[in-house]
This record gives structure tokens, sequence and C-alpha cells, in this order.
């Protein structure tokens, strides 16, 4: 998943990126137009992606986190380089999920500054 993500990114293919996140890509913090938007602006943004950890279980969700180092270029041109997880989520198959629900999704990205 976040394999895809990020050669999402690299195709420029941002709307197809966005949608990887959870609740239907408003896990993102941002409508997909903005998201689109926000990233378009970069020049260069790609990432290292590490082994995924173990799945976790809490409230009826299964996590993982991949650890992840984001490097490229700003939108100013300036070095981008930052690392930490990103948060993969699924919803556990229990009476009443969708079938997008119990696929894996973007939860977040926790990430230094």
């Amino acid at each position: 998943m976040v394999q895809r993500y990020f050669a999402l990114l690299g195709e420029r293919k941002y709307a197809e990126a966005w949608a990887l996140w959870s609740d239907g890509g408003k896990a993102s913090g941002r409508a997909e137009s903005a998201f689109v938007r926000e990233m378009a602006a970069y020049p260069q943004y790609d990432a290292q992606i590490g082994a995924p950890g173990d799945i976790q279980g809490a409230a009826g969700s299964l996590y993982v986190e991949v650890p992840v180092v984001i490097y490229g270029r700003n939108p100013d041109g300036s070095e981008l380089h930052r690392k930490g997880v990103a948060v993969l989520r699924r919803v556990n198959d229990v009476p009443g999920a969708t079938a997008e629900q119990r696929r894996w999704h973007i939860a977040r990205f926790d990430l230094n500054s």
C-alpha cells in the first residue's frame, strides 16, 4: 500500500494517491482538490520504504506501521527530508463491514518535521 501510494505520487496521479487514505481520502485532512494542488507543487517527492512492523489490533480494526523516509524538494526548492512511519488501517471482518473498509488504507503519517 505504501509503495503504491508513493509510486502514484511519483507518476503525478495525485487523485489516485488521495483515494488510498482512510475514509474515502478524508483521513488525509484535505479535500481531494486541495491534496492534488498541494502535492503538485512539489518538484520532487520520493520515499524509501521499510518493512512493515507487526500487525496490531484495537477497537475492531487492524493497524500496521511502515517505516518511511521521504525526500525530495519542497515547493520553494529547499531540500525535503522527513522520516517516520506510515500507519495503515483496516476494519476487522465484523458484521456490517464493507469490502472497502476491510482493505488496507493509510490512516496517517507520523513524521518528524
